[in-house]
């Protein structure tokens, strides 16, 4: 199975880039294969949330507009996390996994082609 490129953004700011191949909501940590070999064991109630990108290059630049209607892959979300962030996009488990939230950008253009966000670094959640 191919690994998949994921940016992990921990509750305390830290960032960790790597690759994953067995990330389960409903396990409490996962094993992240660091960009420079090394392996970790990362907490999922330690983390923001985790991006799965296109590409570990990006553009911190690109502003994401969360514009995009994706209604065929779920309900549209925002998400706010308690450092005051907000993300928008959709969802179709929203009450699935115990530990966190699906959400699919609803900014086509950006690098995440989809991210996980932890329960535990959310403030509030609505639907739009």
């Amino acid at each position: 199975m191919d690994k998949m490129k994921v940016v992990v953004r921990l509750q305390d700011k830290t960032l960790l880039k790597g690759k994953i191949s067995n990330f389960s909501p409903f396990h409490s940590f996962f094993q992240l294969d660091l960009l420079n070999g090394d392996s970790v064991l990362v907490k999922i109630d330690k983390i923001k949330a985790m991006f799965f990108v296109k590409s570990f290059d990006g553009n911190k630049h690109y502003k994401y507009k969360y514009e995009d209607n994706l209604s065929w892959i779920g309900d549209k979300i925002t998400l706010k996390f308690r450092d005051g962030e907000k993300m928008v996009g959709y969802s179709q488990h929203f009450d699935f996994t115990p530990k966190g939230y699906f959400i699919t950008p609803a900014d086509v253009n950006g690098n995440n082609t989809y991210v996980f966000a932890s329960k535990s670094a959310i403030d509030s959640m609505s639907f739009s």
